[in-house]
């Protein structure tokens, strides 16, 4: 998707029944290990990715019982200070909240089909999703 807006994403997990809701935005850096970064390039394998992301979403709310989730990454060029990931999630519970949103943060960059460059100057390279 285009340029994500976290407010979309606590509107979806909106619920009068979750009294906790977790909010992951993973956003571009600059200054990077001291090297200044351009952007970040993102590259996704088009007809797997919106399933992965929808099975990591599913799969938090059963592990932790949360109500609803929502996942959102972007693709292409991405400047530093904008978001290139944004997750929430709703639960009853804040600790169901944050748990879920963790994992599906850290199960979003082991699983995901989406890979990342980066491009610093005339350097560019692909790093790893981690």
């Amino acid at each position: 998707p285009g340029v994500l807006d976290a407010s979309d994403a606590l509107a979806f997990v909106g619920s009068p029944g979750c009294g906790g809701t977790a909010l992951f935005v993973g956003s571009v850096r600059s200054p990077d290990g001291g090297r200044p970064i351009e952007m970040l390039e993102y590259e996704v394998w088009p007809e797997r990715v919106g399933a992965e992301l929808e099975a990591i979403a599913a799969e938090a709310l059963e592990r932790f019982g949360a109500e609803r989730a929502w996942i959102g990454h972007r693709t292409g060029p991405v400047a530093p200070g904008e978001a290139s990931v944004v997750v929430a999630v709703s639960s009853a519970h804040r600790a169901e909240a944050f748990d879920a949103c963790r994992w599906a943060i850290d199960a979003l960059k082991e699983r995901a089909p989406i890979w990342k460059r980066e491009v610093a100057g005339a350097e560019t390279r692909w790093v790893a999703n981690t």
